[in-house]
């Protein structure tokens, strides 16, 4: 499952902050958007992506609503794994998306406005529109953010749709990624994987693979190069489903280049620059009849710029407890933190079952005793009716759910990606009910896993 996206319109696509997951409006809970005062609540969760509505359903449970407040800016909630499949024309958008009120818990006080400051010295969070909250427990659920500026003449391009130009990875641009493939002529159609972290990883591939099916169906495979420049020196990371993946590669005559990451947009000549980075100085510059942008990424700019982040800016968490390495009273989930695994809603569901435990055990003033294993899962869309669903932990072995080898393509797994995960995301996980497949695994394997 892939991660979710919280989008606020701006008047500059590669301004926005993006995080994992957002929503809003329902007359059941509470909202403060304009306020310059003081609160306090037991747990202030900050985020309204997956993981922080998650958290809230979680928190809301334990300790009553009255308790709990969530600050997340945004009007709608996206479920962003279900972009790979817009962006290929399979989903509609509208589906991918539900106002954040209807998702934030009912009674929890909804907080809309932007963390612009925390200060864990004090306990105390600091909004855009002037309100000053203090905390018992903290819970950073703020996501990363995507960085389109930091690839040259990119954010110069008004009208992507004109030149080719898609990326599913923004509410802005995932429906621009199916109108180049619809306008495909011949060509290259170029996929790129950027040199920074990302959350799922293996969406800039996914899309290549439904391009790829997607001109077989409409008969213009055979003009077209379908290239995946990727930055990593591996095509996936995990090697048990990266040698599946190759085999799909030959077999459908796609072209992989490692190591190479796009600097650079030409739009007008229709040009894609990348960095060799085993050469660093060295550039290559490719024609392309579509592109598809994946964006470099980083931490947010507000765990960044405060004591909580490590030295690369992300949220600095202990990676089996999920608990704060020097406050013991923040906590962290998702794609804000520097947890070593993918960054997939995924994780985002195991995570929340353990930072629960976790939390449980220090209200009561005890040792956390329950350990996140970096589980997480990438349901890759090798077409548009197979998947190989990729799941694996920290130690990058593979740990997966069903007693079958899952890096065989199947009809199964792409309904599983298609109808059965999205119900459950919106239906288990953001209330709260679903923390992952892993007693689900145990059963499936008799308890040898």
């Amino acid at each position: 499952m892939a991660t979710v996206a919280v989008v606020h319109r701006q008047p500059a696509l590669w301004r926005q902050c993006h995080r994992t997951a957002g929503i809003g409006i329902c007359r059941l809970h509470t909202n403060s958007s304009n306020a310059s005062s003081k609160e306090h609540y037991k747990v202030l969760v900050l985020g309204g992506g997956t993981g922080g509505i998650t958290m809230s359903a979680r928190m809301k449970r334990k300790l009553g609503a009255e308790n709990v407040a969530i600050v997340e800016t945004s009007e709608m909630h996206y479920y962003q794994p279900i972009w790979t499949l817009v962006g290929a024309g399979a989903k509609d958008l509208a589906s991918s998306g539900r106002p954040t009120a209807s998702v934030v818990p009912p009674g929890v006080k909804w907080v809309k406005s932007n963390v612009q400051e925390i200060d864990p010295d004090t306990n105390t969070v600091r909004t855009d529109n002037g309100m000053e909250i203090s905390y018992q427990y903290l819970i950073v659920a703020l996501g990363l953010q995507l960085h389109y500026d930091k690839i040259k003449g990119l954010p110069d391009i008004e009208d992507w749709v004109k030149f080719k130009i898609g990326s599913n990875y923004s509410v802005e641009t995932v429906e621009k990624t199916w109108s180049a493939l619809q306008n495909f002529k011949e060509g290259n159609a170029i996929f790129s994987f950027p040199n920074t972290p990302v959350k799922c990883a293996g969406a800039p591939q996914k899309i290549m693979y439904l391009t790829d099916a997607y001109l077989r169906k409409t008969g213009k495979r055979a003009t077209a190069n379908v290239m995946y420049n990727t930055s990593l020196p591996v095509l996936f990371g995990i090697k048990k489903y990266a040698d599946a993946l190759w085999e799909i590669v030959k077999n459908r005559d796609i072209q992989v280049n490692l190591r190479h990451n796009l600097i650079e947009v030409r739009a007008n000549k229709q040009e894609a620059v990348f960095e060799n980075l085993d050469n660093p100085g060295e550039t290559k510059v490719f024609e392309y009849e579509m592109l598809h942008v994946t964006p470099p990424m980083g931490p947010n700019p507000v765990v960044k710029g405060s004591s909580l982040a490590d030295e690369g800016g992300w949220l600095d968490v202990n990676k089996e407890t999920l608990q704060h390495n020097k406050y013991p009273n923040v906590f962290g989930i998702g794609d804000c933190t520097n947890l070593p695994t993918a960054k997939t809603a995924a994780a985002v569901a195991a995570q929340s079952t353990i930072l629960d435990r976790t939390i449980s055990k220090v209200l009561k003033n005890e040792k956390p005793d329950r350990k996140y294993d970096g589980y997480t899962s990438c349901p890759l869309v090798t077409s548009y009716s197979t998947v190989i669903l990729a799941e694996f932990d920290y130690s990058g072995q593979p740990l997966e759910t069903f007693p079958i080898d899952q890096s065989k393509e199947r009809r199964t797994m792409y309904h599983m990606k298609a109808d059965v995960m999205p119900h459950l995301y919106w239906h288990g996980l953001l209330k709260g009910f679903w923390g992952g497949p892993g007693p689900y695994r145990k059963i499936m394997h008799l308890g040898m896993k």
